[in-house]
């Protein structure tokens, strides 16, 4: 497909530019603040798809931040594929670590990236890897190659939970009806090494509250006398992992499906150093539950993290006291059989028993999801793995990944289509961290590589 080829060549600083500007809206979708943003953010991704040659495009509001539809019926008889990505962006803090703006796009190369990428926050996560689809859709249009008719589907809330995308699914399934989900929201392995998700985790996410005395006191006139929340939280916090890893919350791992000797020799066969994975997170040892490889830990074994606590003074100087509260969030990846609902109860069940009488303590859930493993032989894997083998020069890997994407699931039981996890991202590439990034031959390898996996569906789609 050299038109492919010729098109990128001719509008590629175009494509770079478009995608510089959207980045330079802060569309911070946990902000209140960024309200305005994230709303300006989906009237610029409406203007695009336009542009593009998209039909019926359209800004469903919902209760929370709006969804952009678009799409393009060329014929009723061929496949139809339903791209869904996000608009929405992580919090940039803390800003002191950022090397440039967040919300200011810079171009710089790295020993990564010859080429350079993109820094801005939501250049890989979920900005850059959507508007691929945008560009790869334009190109199809431009050039006469669109092969399948194409939904487009982008939201505004993925970073807080997709509140409400399910509900729009569930009432909207007629508009929605696909043959295939195409979402650009993972990585490869690396730039010379291909591949393509086939499994997610879960999520069960929660944040724990334990309060002491009715007020902040004064650490020297109370201190051993009454329960400090924080010294507690910490304990407690200490108790949910044995000193092998393992998590101690009675009946966690009750449904957990463990993998084959076989299935984890396959996974073993993908490409991964040690060495490098330490060297790039400069850590001396990995750290983990024992029994597993780091691949394994991150791929196939459930997960409890703690993502921040908080409780008394931590301003400048001292300010000794016992503090009333303390907070933490706390997040739990889970694998194929698992269900958040569950989890987040027996967390909840075990957490309040291990509660000294001393303190109250209350849980709250804030948002979940279920595991995902597509098939590596439907049409639509054959003809995303032909798509990348056609672009790269080999056949993609199939990995799992650690991270959750809570929609796939949700996707598959409204409306009974398993999705395809072709991402272009890597691992160094910072998402929801400072620096984050996205490699400019990334960016274009996705448009490049978007137009194959169309193509080879219709090829491979027996209806």
């Amino acid at each position: 497909m050299q038109h492919i080829n010729n098109y990128i060549s001719e509008h590629k600083d175009r494509f770079i530019n478009e995608l510089m500007n959207l980045l330079r809206i802060p569309s911070i979708s946990a902000d209140p603040a960024y309200a305005d943003d994230v709303h300006a953010c989906a009237k610029v991704v409406e203007s695009h798809l336009l542009k593009a040659g998209a039909n019926n495009v359209e800004i469903c509001p919902t209760p929370g931040y709006p969804i952009v539809y678009g799409e393009k019926i060329i014929d009723p008889s061929l496949p139809t594929v339903l791209v869904y990505g996000h608009y929405d962006v992580q919090p940039a803090d803390p800003l002191e670590l950022w090397e440039s703006g967040p919300f200011e796009p810079v171009i710089k190369k790295t020993d990564i990236h010859p080429d350079g990428a993109i820094f801005a926050r939501g250049a890989c996560d979920d900005k850059g890897q959507m508007y691929m689809h945008v560009k790869a859709f334009e190109l199809m249009m431009e050039t006469n190659s669109l092969a399948c008719n194409v939904k487009f589907m982008i939201e505004g809330e993925e970073e807080v939970g997709s509140d409400n995308l399910g509900d729009f699914v569930k009432a909207n399934k007629k508009r929605l009806k696909c043959d295939a989900i195409l979402i650009s929201d993972t990585g490869i392995i690396a730039n010379d090494t291909p591949s393509i998700t086939t499994g997610l985790k879960g999520l069960s996410y929660v944040e724990v509250e334990v309060t002491g005395p009715n007020r902040d006191l004064h650490s020297g006139l109370y201190g051993g006398a009454v329960a400090n929340p924080i010294n507690i939280l910490c304990e407690m916090i200490a108790s949910l992992k044995e000193e092998n890893n393992h998590i101690s919350i009675p009946g966690f791992y009750d449904n957990v499906v463990e993998l084959s000797t076989q299935e984890r020799e396959d996974m073993a066969r993908a490409p991964f150093s040690l060495d490098e994975y330490k060297k790039a997170l400069d850590l001396s040892d990995i750290h983990g539950e024992e029994g597993f490889t780091t691949m394994e830990r991150t791929g196939i074994r459930p997960t409890l993290d703690v993502n921040g606590i908080w409780g008394g003074y931590t301003g400048e100087g001292a300010k000794t006291v016992i503090a009333s509260k303390a907070f933490a969030k706390i997040s739990m990846r889970l694998v194929p059989n698992q269900t958040d609902e569950e989890i987040t109860k027996l967390f909840e069940n075990y957490f309040k028993s291990i509660a000294p009488k001393s303190v109250t303590v209350e849980v709250r859930p804030h948002h979940g999801g279920e595991p995902y493993v597509a098939p590596t032989d439907s049409p639509a894997y054959l003809a995303a793995s032909a798509a990348m083998e056609s672009t790269y020069g080999k056949k993609p890997v199939p990995v799992r990944s650690g991270g959750s994407i809570p929609i796939v699931a949700l996707f598959e039981q409204e409306l009974g289509v398993k999705s395809i996890l072709m991402g272009f991202g890597l691992d160094s590439d910072a998402i929801h961290s400072p620096n984050e990034h996205y490699g400019i031959f990334n960016y274009l390898k996705g448009i490049e590589t978007i137009p194959h996996f169309y193509t080879n569906f219709k090829a491979e789609f027996k209806g």
